[in-house]
């Protein structure tokens, strides 16, 4: 890698170009900032210095390498944004940024630190890249995620390709002589991509002091049967069920509430309350969880009612839009989680259902903080947004509560969440089907059981040594599916393998002999990969910048062999 140099992008509008590392750069007349790197053997320290007398908007701070002499063709790890973003091998020239060919611009907001398209020719990557050609492989990494979210940029320069690595502050505003610490970044050749990723996460998740010591998760969740027609009469059925089946945790999934925003109420269709339905959960002898979407907001909750000047604003002034679902009544708004009093509404909300008995949270849609709008707070970047709102939910639920994170920014919940869901929804079928989504673009995103499969490979190394990694649920029913048999068990062997959570989303009546079989050999295989990543490497995808879906993942002694295509799997020792 050869002639660096470091851009700055302030707001939409101006480009500056800094050569060698410490000149001024001037953002719009009179506007003065200063980037200050120290480079070291294995990456560089910097940081922001406003040198202007008035406040500055910074969009994004970059260090550009040029890599030459490549061999062969170059192929790049790239690593998605939130929970849902798609990661595997991409490679420049024959691969796109799903955003040039985006047809739903919400779509794209949700799934890039950097919501605005990208060059055609570029690819990105999301805080972490591995960087392949015939001869070796270069890891680029950031080493935390909580005071600005990190990009990694390739373009093809004639026969060379230009690096930008990006600290992105999404037009967060700097006062006056301010100085902002970026978050360090190391680069080193890899001998194994896969190792590599292991050693990264396992350093980055030690500097964000990542939460894994949570106990191996196994349970039950309502959604993939029931989806939001969910009832109480339901709840207490497979409760009744559940008894005799190896859950420690029930989670109740959306279809409770009576708005969103409004979490505390129920419906029609759960007279018993939250307490009740809390009670009911933990009388059965398992851990009582609830589903939210914090920070969401129904223009019909009594919350937007009673506190309209809690929603954040886009460019045109009115309520950001964060999410979407026809069973919401269509469009949910953002609340602005820089607005102090926001941070103590989702405390105390945090705090009331820990004490109604629910002390496993799923945290859903989390990323619309980083959505681009107005914000009480200017300076704050789109990560420490997202942060910020997590960070209030903890303090109210308590160090004991476990909180798993969905749809999420994945650098900046590092340190407060317990688990985290690292690939799209599965789904009651195997391959995506774009006519249910009609994402252009992001059609490995999209929910079903190959999308899962994909990342639950690729994302392997993060497992236990930033939180426990949330595969999403096994589907064990034969019935009501378009699964078949070979395909239930090929996901089910996945989840094992990963060592991650282990959570059932069936009707239990609908499940047989086999089916609990088939989730006592998942359990005791993840509690086999789990245990090995508690001592040592998390399970280990060998394919991974080889297969656009992999098909291998190495764990404690065995090896998961697979067909994404067909969705069949079997277990070998890793040996053979």
């Amino acid at each position: 890698m050869l002639g660096t140099d470091v851009r700055a992008c302030w707001g939409y509008r101006h480009e500056m170009q800094l050569t060698k590392h410490h000149q001024v750069i001037s953002a719009a007349e009179g506007a003065r900032l200063e980037v200050s790197m120290q480079q070291s053997p294995t990456g560089f320290t910097w940081s922001v210095s406003n040198e202007s007398d008035f406040s500055v908007e910074v969009r994004s701070i970059s260090a550009v390498y040029l890599l030459t002499q490549v061999e062969g063709e170059l192929a790049m790890f790239r690593h998605g944004y939130q929970s849902w973003s798609q990661s595997n091998v991409a490679k420049p020239g024959e691969d796109v940024d799903p955003s040039t060919v985006s047809s739903v611009e919400m779509v794209t907001m949700t799934q890039h630190a950097d919501q605005r398209r990208t060059r055609d020719a570029q690819l990105r990557s999301e805080m972490v890249t591995v960087i392949s050609d015939s001869h070796e492989s270069v890891l680029i990494g950031f080493l935390g995620g909580h005071l600005h979210d990190g990009t990694i940029r390739v373009d093809q320069v004639g026969t060379d390709f230009e690096v930008a690595i990006e600290a992105f502050l999404g037009s967060a505003e700097l006062a006056p002589r301010e100085t902002r610490t970026l978050h360090e970044v190391v680069i080193r050749s890899v001998g194994d991509p896969a190792g590599g990723l292991d050693s990264w996460a396992s350093q980055i998740g030690e500097c964000s002091n990542a939460r894994t010591e949570a106990e191996f998760q196994v349970g039950w969740c309502s959604w993939y049967h029931y989806f939001d027609q969910v009832t109480e009469s339901d709840l207490l059925k497979n409760l009744e069920l559940a008894a005799d089946w190896p859950f420690d945790v029930v989670q109740l999934d959306d279809g409770f509430q009576s708005e969103i925003g409004d979490w505390l109420v129920t419906n029609e269709k759960f007279p018993s309350g939250l307490k009740g339905i809390a009670d009911s959960i933990s009388s059965a002898g398992f851990r009582p969880g609830l589903w939210i979407a914090p920070f969401g907001v129904s223009l019909n909750s009594r919350l937007a009612h009673d506190h309209p000047d809690w929603i954040a604003k886009d460019f045109s002034g009115e309520p950001l839009i964060g999410m979407f679902g026809p069973h919401w009544g269509g469009f949910v708004h953002t609340l602005d989680v820089t607005n102090p009093e926001v941070l103590e509404h989702l405390e105390s909300l945090a705090r009331e259902l820990v004490r109604l008995g629910f002390t496993y949270l799923k945290l859903d849609f989390t990323y619309s903080p980083g959505f681009d709008g107005i914000w009480a707070d200017r300076s704050l970047t789109p990560a420490q947004r997202v942060r910020a709102g997590y960070d209030a939910i903890r303090r109210g639920a308590g160090e004991d509560t476990f909180i798993l994170g969905c749809g999420a920014p994945l650098g900046a919940c590092i340190g407060v969440v317990d688990g985290m869901r690292i690939g799209s929804d599965v789904a009651p079928f195997w391959a995506p089907k774009p006519e249910l989504w009609p994402y252009v673009g992001y059609e490995q995103t999209i929910p079903s059981t190959k999308n899962a499969w994909r990342n639950t490979l690729t994302r392997a190394h993060q497992h236990r040594s930033l939180w426990l990694n949330d595969p999403d649920c096994v589907m064990l029913r034969t019935s009501d599916t378009e699964l078949t048999a070979e395909q239930v068990r090929a996901w089910a062997l996945a989840v094992g393998a990963s060592g991650g959570m282990v959570l059932v989303s069936d009707d239990l009546a609908l499940l047989d002999e086999e089916s609990r079989l088939l989730l006592r050999e998942v359990i005791e295989l993840g509690q086999r990969s789990d245990a090995a990543s508690r001592s040592g490497p998390a399970p280990v995808c060998t394919d991974l910048m080889q297969e656009f879906t992999p098909r291998h993942l190495e764990f404690a002694g065995l090896r998961l062999v697979g067909d994404p295509e067909l969705g069949s799997a079997r277990i070998e020792a890793a040996d053979r």
